[in-house]
């Protein structure tokens, strides 16, 4: 190995889905991922649990994240509208790497397993949304229903804006698009 460079969990993020892309997720060895990194397996290990958690485990942890923007929100605040702020606090985040967001989509896209993970932890970032309306006195079904929607709006946002050849607009403003969708939907217009 070289000389020590900073930001081993990037480097091994941006080696592994270069190779996921050239050779394909299932080809790709931890050993690969690290090698093209310039850092040692133990490295790999101790960022992440195994080369799925690349592409998934984030900087910081997004069920708090949410949680926390939702419990920030005010009394007067819609569920809906504190799940949008929530899923938008989430988007600025995104926002700033949309070509890798592009590239992380395309390997996930190209393997069953990988979309079935993403489903996952779509999912478990519902249930978290869901949990933190509870908190705020929202009862059941309303907050899981507005937790599912949220999700919904956020995953049709996020694929709108990868596939935005244009690049006109920002995460957010995708995401915000389909919750006015939504809300038009429900209000049936």
């Amino acid at each position: 190995m070289g000389r020590w460079e900073p930001d081993a969990r990037g480097r091994l993020m941006a080696a592994a889905i270069e190779l996921f892309l050239e050779h394909g997720f299932e080809q790709t060895t931890v050993a690969d991922i690290a090698a093209r990194a310039g850092l040692t397996e133990r490295t790999f290990y101790r960022h992440y649990a195994d080369k799925r958690e690349v592409l998934f485990a984030g900087p910081i942890d997004l069920h708090a994240l949410l949680a926390e923007t939702i419990a920030a929100q005010s009394d007067s605040a819609a569920p809906i509208d504190a799940v949008a702020a929530a899923l938008d606090t989430v988007g600025g985040l995104l926002q700033q790497n949309r070509e890798g967001s592009r590239l992380r989509q395309r390997v996930i896209d190209a393997n069953p397993m990988l979309r079935e993970r993403e489903l996952i932890k779509l999912a478990s970032l519902g249930a978290a949304m869901a949990d933190a309306l509870r908190a705020r006195g929202v009862t059941d079904p309303t907050a899981s229903l507005t937790a599912e929607a949220g999700i919904a709006a956020f995953k049709v946002g996020f694929e709108t804006w990868i596939n935005d050849a244009t690049d006109a607009h920002d995460l957010q403003h995708h995401v915000s698009e389909c919750f006015d969708q939504l809300k038009a939907v429900t209000a049936g217009r």
